[in-house]
């Protein structure tokens, strides 16, 4: 991988599986302690301290157009404007109309990145092993404190705490446990600025076990519901009733490993997740407003393809075969999946993104005959390789090879808009590219 590949950008990672996998896991079972550092509501903190808007609620992403009409989604909001019901993926519109008077902010992602490093520089004189899993969240491995008194580790804590707030302005709330899942549970308890322990099975029982299971590492809605029907509602139900459920709906293998996780008994790595390759690449972008102009929607998708080769030739990957995604902007938000390929194994903008246009412009025009206007485009990888393969029928252009590496090295080495497709020029208009994968 070439790390000057800037392959975090307009990227959130919810999660790698990182309790769940086994290639994630210790293989020692050796007792551990871990430290999971949140910092709160990060990017609205953020724009608070930049501009003095201490006490205001503030939302990130959305924006007014020059009547004063609210557009876009609320990417994050301040705590002042979360207590008023403002919540994160909401409509501006909507945010204005529970609070009139709040404060919009644009997503400013060179600052965070940069207060993001400072933050983990601060960490790193914490513990040698350090793991960024977000732009806002850490984890520490703290096992050289594990036989300390609870105090000790308790006053260490809030020496962190304290420099974060000393050097940023920003306050945080950390989570510390003997499972990595527990530790980021905990955090999560005393928002904002809390510090909540949990160092032995009698406080996870009256801190944790009482929790939704939906809250747990890789549990969403569906497999919730599943537990559910199972009359599993809580950690504590998933203790008490043990392992059985989880094996008989997810699976001899991951059904244990899910079980593990929920229990407590993941062996997690604190790892650097910077040099994690993905198995899969996407982008995904939510538009400011609707729109039924082919020619910026077709803009928009050369944005996503761009993005999406990208960050295939930074983690030095190549697929033949993608899909994507369009979404209506109707009353059920509903939409259409496609699938399209390449000639070969490639990660060039060129071979993609006429592969893509291919598929995509005449289901585009026939959705907006039929009335359809479009909210939303999505793209994604399916089965990424190293790009070794030999194909008799297909090679990439050495030429255009050469331009993208090109591109790439003036874009890493000035920022990554200062060369661009021509045809990234048409884009749906707004201000709210905050969704961006």
């Amino acid at each position: 991988m070439n790390l000057a590949y800037d392959l975090n950008r307009n990227v959130h990672r919810i999660t790698l599986y990182n309790t769940v996998a086994a290639d994630q896991q210790h293989v020692s079972v050796r007792p551990r302690l871990y430290l999971h550092l949140d910092m709160n509501c990060f990017y609205a903190q953020v724009e608070q301290v930049s501009y003095g808007l201490f006490g205001l609620p503030i939302i990130v992403g959305g924006w007014r157009k020059e009547d004063g009409t609210a557009r876009g989604i609320v990417a994050t909001s301040s705590y002042e404007a979360r207590k008023l019901g403002i919540k994160t993926a909401m409509s501006a519109f909507e945010a204005t109309q529970i609070c009139p008077y709040i404060v919009f902010m644009q997503v400013h992602y060179e600052k965070y990145q940069a207060i993001s490093k400072d933050i983990r520089t601060i960490l790193e004189r914490y513990s040698p092993d350090v793991e960024g899993y977000s732009m806002d969240e850490f984890f520490l491995d703290i096992t050289f404190l594990l036989r300390r008194p609870r105090a000790e580790i308790e006053a260490l804590a809030m020496r962190l705490k304290n420099e974060v707030y000393e050097s940023t302005g920003l306050i945080c709330s950390v989570g510390i446990s003997y499972s990595k899942t527990y530790a980021k549970l905990a955090s999560d308890l005393q928002k904002p600025n809390g510090l909540t322990c949990v160092f032995d099975e009698n406080d996870a029982r009256h801190k944790l076990y009482p929790l939704p299971l939906k809250e747990v590492w890789g549990i969403g809605s569906r497999r919730f519901v599943k537990l559910q029907s199972r009359g599993l509602q809580t950690i504590g139900d998933a203790i008490d009733r043990g392992s059985g459920p989880f094996r008989e709906l997810f699976g001899e293998y991951f059904g244990k490993m899910l079980f593990e996780t929920v229990t407590g008994q993941d062996r997690a790595k604190v790892s650097d997740t910077s040099l994690h390759t993905p198995k899969e690449i996407s982008y995904m972008h939510t538009f400011s407003d609707w729109s039924d102009d082919p020619l910026a929607i077709e803009g928009e998708i050369s944005k996503a393809v761009s993005q999406l080769c990208y960050r295939m030739r930074g983690y030095k990957r190549k697929a033949t075969k993608y899909a994507g995604y369009i979404r209506f902007q109707d009353v059920d938000w509903k939409g259409i999946s496609f699938v399209f390929n390449t000639p070969g194994e490639t990660n060039l903008d060129d071979y993609v993104l006429g592969g893509c246009l291919e598929i995509a412009m005449p289901l585009l025009h026939k959705f907006l005959q039929e009335g359809h206007k479009i909210r939303g485009i999505g793209l994604h990888t399916i089965a990424l390789t190293e790009g070794m393969q030999l194909n008799l029928f297909f090679r990439e252009d050495e030429k255009i090879s050469g331009l993208y590496q090109a591109i790439d090295h003036i874009n890493n080495k000035f920022g990554l808009e200062t060369i661009l497709p021509a045809a990234k020029q048409h884009d749906v208009k707004g201000k709210t590219h905050f969704f961006e994968r």
